[in-house]
């Protein structure tokens, strides 16, 4: 495994499993699943409901806790102050541990500068290793990088090889924040899987699209957390560090960008209205 350092030295595999929509009834499974070939960096959150089977295969996994990197998000609905403190301590009673790796902002609204300022409270306490935000467009993760006292590590976005996020990665990097990837795989849209250009770039390599694609984040600068709830898929997309894109085809990827999302707007106000009505 390849590793990012962070902007405050803790170090973070550039690869890792996310758990966004895998039940709670399969999450410890499939996370065993994704420990046993290799990775080591776990993604979660407050509002997948499945942090509880996270924790439960971390610990029965065998590997010892301090090899692992977990991540979680708060969710809007703790926002604040108090609220998130008192979420954070429950995030890590459900993942049974006493440090997350990583915490993060999951959407840049309700009172959110309450919110990072009990991440800085819960990391200066030792119970966070690392604190960063999701789903923030530049203009605000520059503000947040201007007023807060401990610069956010992380910044995960929707990134894919159609919207790679050039803009928000330039930013990213002027501010020493780590470009994360969600969505690697645009869930499948797009054709995604079937798409020309990384099959048959893919050829070239014995890859298929979807390590193609991983491949060119990674060498993007941009670490990725692919999701699969089966364990050839996941030993597929862990499997990407035995080869390397050369310029030709970064180019010819990078040309695939449309540098639009495939899933939401943060500034449709009616799609606001929908992600703060969720629990």
């Amino acid at each position: 495994m390849e590793f990012v350092t962070l902007n405050n030295g803790v170090k973070m595999p550039v690869l890792g499993y996310g758990v966004y929509q895998v039940g709670a009834d399969e999450c410890e499974r499939c996370v065993l699943d994704a420990i046993s070939v290799g990775y080591r960096s776990i993604d979660t959150a407050q509002a997948y409901g499945n942090e509880e089977g996270v924790g439960s295969a971390v610990k029965k996994c065998g590997v010892p806790r301090s090899e692992l990197f977990l991540t979680t998000k708060i969710w809007i609905t703790n926002g604040g102050y108090e609220n998130a403190a008192a979420s954070i301590d429950e995030s890590l009673r459900k993942l049974g541990t006493d440090y997350v790796d990583l915490m993060l902002i999951h959407q840049p609204f309700n009172d959110y500068y309450g919110t990072y300022r009990a991440m800085e409270a819960a990391y200066k306490a030792g119970k966070i290793r690392a604190i960063g935000v999701s789903n923030f467009y530049p203009d605000r993760l520059v503000d947040l990088c201007y007023f807060v006292e401990v610069v956010p590590a992380v910044d995960q976005v929707e990134t894919h090889v159609f919207q790679q996020q050039k803009k928000a990665h330039e930013y990213m990097s002027k501010y020493g924040v780590q470009h994360e990837s969600w969505g690697p795989f645009a869930e499948g849209r797009k054709d995604f899987f079937t798409n020309p250009v990384l099959n048959e770039i893919g050829g070239k390599y014995d890859k298929g699209a979807a390590q193609v694609a991983l491949r060119f984040l990674i060498q993007s600068g941009v670490v990725v957390i692919p999701k699969s709830t089966h364990k050839e898929r996941m030993e597929q997309n862990i499997n990407v560090f035995d080869f390397t894109l050369d310029e030709k085809d970064m180019a010819v990827i990078g040309a695939l960008d449309a540098n639009e999302s495939l899933f939401f707007s943060h500034y449709d106000p009616a799609m606001v209205e929908w992600l703060t009505k969720l629990h």
